[in-house]
């Protein structure tokens, strides 16, 4: 079963439908990923190699950007990028 999507055809993420286990092997379309550590539902992880300071692209839309090399399949969360939507957030919370 796949339990990777990419939710428009511009997006370097892809998101998790289901809780992926370490050591697991899925795939998304044609390509192949390998887990080597957990990743919980709904978290992003590399559709391919991204470079650091290249735009995280979900939704078609950059949602921030690599804060360093991401590999293939590796999960991109606040350790690896800088969001952009974060701080919009924040600011219409406190305005």
């Amino acid at each position: 079963m796949e339990k990777l999507l990419k939710l428009h055809h511009l997006d370097n993420v892809l998101v998790l439908t289901d809780d992926i286990q370490a050591g697991e092997h899925n795939t998304c379309g044609e390509m192949e990923f390998y887990f080597p550590r957990s990743i919980d539902m709904g978290h992003k992880v590399a559709a391919r190699y991204i470079e650091a300071g290249e735009k995280i692209i979900k939704y078609g839309v950059s949602i921030g950007f690599a804060t360093k090399m991401i590999q293939m399949g590796d999960h991109v969360h606040l350790h690896n990028m800088k969001s952009e939507v974060l701080p919009k957030l924040i600011n219409t919370y406190e305005n």
